[in-house]
């Protein structure tokens, strides 16, 4: 396994990032321990100081994401018939099935668009959206729009850090991933006080595909 980090840090001015981007966001959407972040916002970074640019590592990050979500949909999609042999009718998990098909038919977009922003919910949405067989280009509307505010806010905030913080890179970095954890933990928040709400969510989806 390839350290992404040093990747970036070390290709930062070629054009080689670029396709590290592709490959780091591509795998991170369905792999939960490739650190696409981290990576994104050193790119951001490097934008700041001129030695990539900021358009161009938004548009790979994208490009990466966006296929990389079909990933998970695919297989999803592939399997939603066994996995509905596996849900009894009447069964919790057949009751959560039948709310995550309910939710992405009344708020699709909104369920794929706010889980991007959360590392796991990204890749179980995608995955039973799969499964629930959501219309494909529905899916991909929202996931182009999903994945392209993500690269946006990630690279975004790397570039910012790297605008204000230029002489100290260790602190550019801090502030950009402090960024990105503020905007999770808010989206987070925001599930959690919906799951309140309503007991059966997209936890006891991924109970259900197990």
């Amino acid at each position: 396994m390839p350290d992404w980090i040093d990747l970036a840090e070390s290709w930062a001015a070629s054009p080689y990032l670029y396709a590290v981007l592709i490959a780091v966001s591509l795998l991170d959407s369905f792999l939960p321990l490739i650190p696409s972040e981290p990576v994104v916002i050193l790119a951001g970074i490097a934008g700041a100081t001129g030695q990539t640019n900021i358009v161009l590592v938004i548009a790979a990050t994208t490009v990466g994401a966006f296929l990389g979500d079909l990933v998970p949909y695919s297989i999803g999609r592939l399997m939603g018939e066994r996995v509905l042999n596996r849900l009894p009718v009447g069964t919790k998990r057949r009751k959560a099935y039948d709310w995550f098909e309910r939710e992405l038919g009344s708020r699709g977009g909104f369920v794929l668009v706010s889980t991007r922003f959360i590392p796991v919910g990204r890749y179980l949405a995608t995955g039973a959206a799969g499964v629930v067989r959501y219309p494909l280009r529905r899916f991909m509307l929202y996931v182009a729009i999903s994945t392209t505010t993500w690269s946006a806010y990630t690279a975004l905030s790397g570039y910012l850090g790297g605008v204000f913080f230029q002489e100290n890179t260790l602190l550019a970095v801090a502030v950009g991933v402090g960024l990105a954890f503020a905007v999770t933990g808010a989206v987070e928040f925001s599930r959690y006080v919906r799951r309140r709400r309503n007991p059966v969510t997209s936890d006891d989806i991924a109970a259900g595909h197990r």
